[in-house]
C-alpha cells in the first residue's frame, strides 16, 4: 500500500484525518508518517482497510462455532 492509496481509501471511506487514523487504531502522528512516507506502510494496513470497506466485524468480536 502506497501513502497514494491510503489517501484513497481515507477520501472513499469519508473518513477525515482524525478518524482515519482512529479506525486503523494508530495515532495521528503514525498516520501522517504514513501519508507522508516518512514511515513504511505496514502490510497489515492494507488488510485492515480492506476490512474496513467491507465493514467486518474484528475477529475477537465474530462468533466462534466449534466444528466438533
Amino acid at each position: 500500500m502506497t501513502p497514494d492509496d491510503l489517501r484513497r481509501w481515507q477520501s472513499e471511506m469519508d473518513l477525515t484525518y482524525t478518524t482515519a487514523a482512529q479506525a486503523l487504531g494508530v495515532g495521528r502522528q503514525t498516520y501522517s508518517d504514513w501519508l507522508n512516507s516518512r514511515a513504511g506502510i505496514p502490510g497489515p494496513v492494507d488488510l485492515a482497510c480492506a476490512a474496513l470497506v467491507e465493514h467486518l466485524a474484528p475477529y475477537s468480536a465474530r462468533d466462534h462455532r466449534s466444528d466438533s
